[in-house]
């Protein structure tokens, strides 16, 4: 590939281009020349777009595809398309397939399907067999064939004592540990934020303590052991206050925070739609409040669209019935900008890389090409026609969103929505 792209607005605070407006002069997958106005590109194609804006690749912490034994929810060659689209150049892989991907086979052959594409796959391992929570599974083995973390997605440990032993253990190869965190005893039968909309439409509730409670347990026990620990989607007002509290102790851990939990609150559950059934549930305006301040404070790390497929015979029933889980690849950038400033939504969706292990790239001469192209100001409605994925159970269906995502580049190719 060669290729010159005009007038981008640079967004990178690594870089000594941000904030800047240049041409970039791209050949064979890396950036070979940046300039104000580059000359003598007769030879190289050219991409000029309205108001773009380049930055980082963008990296989504949590995408569930399904594939293998889901494929009917989503495929690994389609998810991957809508990722590129969406505008992420890596995603780490959630386990919950069929089988879970709890062990060394089952890494390598998601990571041989993802092969040949522009947004990179990295797995998440199970932790425990079959994400049953009974025993460890093969986190080394898993780890050396291409695992960058290991988690049970959306299931919490109960067993105190596995996950002390699994956090000693992983110590021996730098592993990380993702801890979902809702008490299941106290959760019980819930379905929905306990609270004044949850009383008023009759629907069990989940209180926040059933995450906070999870959260301290898991927290207590990285201070004993050590190791790392990265904390998924919190979703209330004092868990933001708890690992900000771990953080100043000195706790090696890290948070995430899905998009839905920044924008949405409980009150959308008037009608008992059940693209509004996600886990954690929504909350409160209070807590969804918090957790934008935990952005801007450093404790929350990064930011997550939670995709997760499912499909319609799952979804579209009772309440009580339906499965948890949100769509929201397509809809992470402009629904972010209606509650973000530009600079730390960027932060938010390329640093994580870091704590996975995953290389970053600073927009500079010589770098890899791992770049993501927007621009931030178009308003417009989600509707159903702007779904790539298989499954649409989008809970922004109908969502006022700002910005548009014109695409990638990365693995040396140019993908364009």
């Amino acid at each position: 590939m060669e290729l010159v792209i005009r007038e981008a607005k640079i967004i990178d605070s690594t870089s000594p281009f941000h904030n800047k407006t240049i041409d970039l002069l791209i050949v064979d997958g890396f950036i070979k020349k940046i300039d104000k106005s580059l000359a003598n590109t007769e030879n190289y194609d050219e991409l000029k777009l309205e108001n773009l804006h380049v930055s980082q690749g963008w990296f989504d912490s949590s995408v569930s595809l399904g594939e293998p034994g889901f494929e009917d929810r989503e495929t690994i060659a389609n998810g991957l398309t809508v990722a590129a689209k969406s505008g992420f150049t890596a995603i780490a892989l959630q386990p919950n397939s069929y089988p879970i991907i709890d062990n060394q086979s089952q890494v390598n052959f998601v990571l041989n399907k993802a092969v040949g594409f522009a947004t990179e796959l990295f797995p998440i391992g199970a932790l425990t067999k079959e994400s049953a929570g009974n025993d460890m599974a093969e986190m080394y083995d898993m780890k050396k064939a291409g695992a960058v973390a290991f988690g049970d997605y959306n299931k919490s440990l109960s067993n105190s004592n596995l996950l002390k032993i699994a956090l000693q253990y992983v110590q021996d190869f730098d592993g990380l540990l993702i801890t979902f965190s809702q008490d299941e005893s106290i959760k019980g039968n819930g379905v929905a934020n306990e609270g004044i909309v949850s009383t008023r439409l009759g629907l069990k509730g989940i209180p926040n303590l059933a995450e906070e409670l999870q959260i301290t347990r898991n927290l207590f026990l990285l201070e004993y052991t050590g190791g790392k620990l990265h904390i998924p989607t919190i979703s209330t007002e004092k868990s933001v206050q708890i690992i900000r509290e771990a953080k100043a102790k000195g706790l090696n851990v890290s948070c995430s925070v899905a998009v839905h939990h920044l924008v949405l609150t409980d009150d959308k559950l008037e009608e008992f739609d059940t693209r509004y059934k996600v886990s954690p549930p929504l909350r409160t305006e209070v807590d969804r409040v918090a957790l934008i301040e935990g952005l801007k404070d450093g404790t929350i790390d990064m930011i997550t669209s939670d995709h997760n497929p499912i499909d319609i015979e799952h979804k579209k029933m009772e309440f009580d019935g339906a499965r948890t889980g949100t769509i929201g690849l397509e809809t992470a950038f402009g629904a972010l900008m209606t509650v973000l400033p530009l600079d730390r939504l960027i932060e938010k969706i390329t640093t994580g890389k870091l704590r996975f292990g995953i290389e970053m790239h600073s927009i500079n001469e010589g770098s890899k090409a791992n770049l993501t192209f927007f621009n931030p100001e178009p308003k417009s409605t989600f509707t159903k026609k702007s779904i790539l994925s298989k499954s649409k159970n989008s809970i922004f269906l109908g969502t006022e969103m700002q910005g548009k995502v014109y695409g990638i580049i990365n693995q040396n190719q140019l993908i364009l929505s």
